[in-house]
């Protein structure tokens, strides 16, 4: 393709936006701009932002988690889980989805409390995965579920010394 042609120009223009997508940080504010610009510059992304919009909807924040990028590979998903035993609680993914379920056994209605500030219902939350996104580890201690996020790369994208 011949330099300074239109074919030229819109694939430079075309570089550029993504190029500008992939260095740019958003926040909520600017989602319609980008949600604009991603669908002028895909092709076949309908299925991904079906997953992420239709996700299970919860209508609440409880409970409270932290998503921590320990670095480009690798992400920690922390739920605060006060009152919870291990056995009252279920992580497992489905459909691209990670679910975690807390489900509470009410064994303290004969007690009265004065003051109830530690949240102990069931509740289940649902985050979407990428498809090169897996689950590498669960721990539930001390009342913290931490589930070690990790990326799946391809063996020919991997890393590979030669000398």
């Amino acid at each position: 393709m011949p330099k300074g042609s239109t074919q030229h120009k819109l694939a430079v223009k075309g570089a550029t936006i993504m190029a500008n997508l992939a260095t740019s940080r958003f926040t909520s504010a600017d989602l319609p701009a980008l949600m604009d610009k991603i669908t002028k510059n895909s092709i076949g992304m309908d299925e991904y932002f079906d997953r992420l919009f239709n996700l299970h909807e919860t209508s609440t924040n409880y409970p409270p988690y932290n998503l921590i990028q320990v670095n480009n590979v690798e992400s920690h998903l922390e739920i605060a889980l006060a009152g919870f035993k291990k056995g009252e609680v279920n992580v497992f993914t489905e459909y691209g989805k990670l679910f975690v379920e807390g489900q509470k056994n009410d064994t303290e209605t004969e007690r009265t409390f004065i003051h109830k500030g530690v949240a102990s219902r069931s509740f289940k939350r649902a985050w979407t995965l990428s498809d090169d996104t897996e689950v590498r580890d669960v721990v539930f201690e001390d009342g913290l579920l931490r589930i070690v996020l990790g990326k799946i790369i391809p063996e020919h994208h991997a890393r590979k010394d030669y000398l």
